[in-house]
């Protein structure tokens, strides 16, 4: 008999145990009645039918945090980049989240994944690595619909990383590195090109001088000529006065030089020179 009575006392028990649920708060309880779905347990004392109901799963209704996994992306320009994101979702209906999907945690990973993949295979890598807000605005807006049949609600999604692959970063260096050199040269060359314009200007401003400097000198000698023909009648003799003048000017200033060692005078320098005063005192 009390072998009898404390049999019944541990069924009672056992049963109280199944019947008593205690929900923590941030949880929600899938019960299942003989295999189909029965109700939602919500947080705090809840009771349920032992042997007839049972807990089917536990699922959380706090803000969940799921990694997106790193994965490789072709861009629009062929480019590979590196990306990976972080999610966060809440399930705002149980039952939608165990029988809408077999686990909506994964399904959310890989359905980012994809999506994200599919947004930046549209853009141009520099596109891509300057207009984060906007993939992650286009990454919520498809998934959005797609996971609330699910019975879950996106919070937010975050880029955590866009950047090139380390070939693309290689090649990219590379380039940046000819994109230097490029530019050095094309300065280089432009440097040489303004200063062969500017030595060709100073070499034609110098020719306008000296073309000017001729003509004046040109100019005077013509004054001189006619001045010593006001006064000496012989039109010939101004003209070779003149010259002979220049001509020993000219080897006054060879004289002068340091690399000069003799100077060579005319035969006839001196019969000339005569003659011109000769004839010009005969007058």
């Amino acid at each position: 008999m009390d072998a009898l009575i404390i049999i019944i006392a541990i069924a009672v028990m056992t049963t109280l145990y199944k019947g008593i649920n205690i929900v923590p708060q941030g949880e929600e309880w899938i019960v299942e009645r003989l295999g189909k779905f029965y109700k939602t347990l919500a947080p705090g004392l809840n009771f349920i039918f032992p042997y007839i109901d049972y807990i089917r799963q536990k699922i959380p209704t706090r803000d969940l945090i799921l990694d997106i996994p790193q994965q490789e992306v072709i861009t629009r320009d062929n480019a590979v980049i590196l990306t990976n994101a972080i999610t966060f979702v809440r399930v705002t209906n149980p039952r939608d989240a165990l029988y809408g999907i077999e686990n909506y945690e994964t399904a959310i990973q890989q359905l980012v994944m994809t999506t994200l993949r599919s947004i930046l295979g549209e853009m141009s890598l520099d596109e891509a690595l300057s207009n984060r807000d906007q993939i992650k605005s286009k990454l919520k807006n498809q998934i959005i619909d797609d996971v609330a049949d699910w019975g879950v609600t996106v919070k937010s999604v975050e880029i955590q990383d866009i950047s090139p692959s380390k070939s693309m970063q290689d090649s990219m260096e590379r380039q940046a590195a000819a994109e230097r050199e490029r530019r050095a040269i094309e300065t280089t060359a432009e440097g040489n090109k303004n200063a062969a314009i500017l030595e060709a200007e100073g070499k034609l401003e110098a020719a306008k001088r000296e073309a000017k400097a001729q003509i004046a000198l040109a100019n005077a000698s013509a004054e001189a000529i006619r001045l010593i023909s006001d006064n000496i009648q012989d039109k010939e003799l101004p003209a070779m006065f003149l010259l002979g003048d220049r001509y020993i000017s000219s080897l006054e200033e060879i004289s002068k030089s340091n690399n000069s060692k003799f100077v060579i005078y005319p035969a006839d320098l001196q019969a000339s020179i005569k003659g011109m005063l000769g004839s010009a005192f005969k007058k």
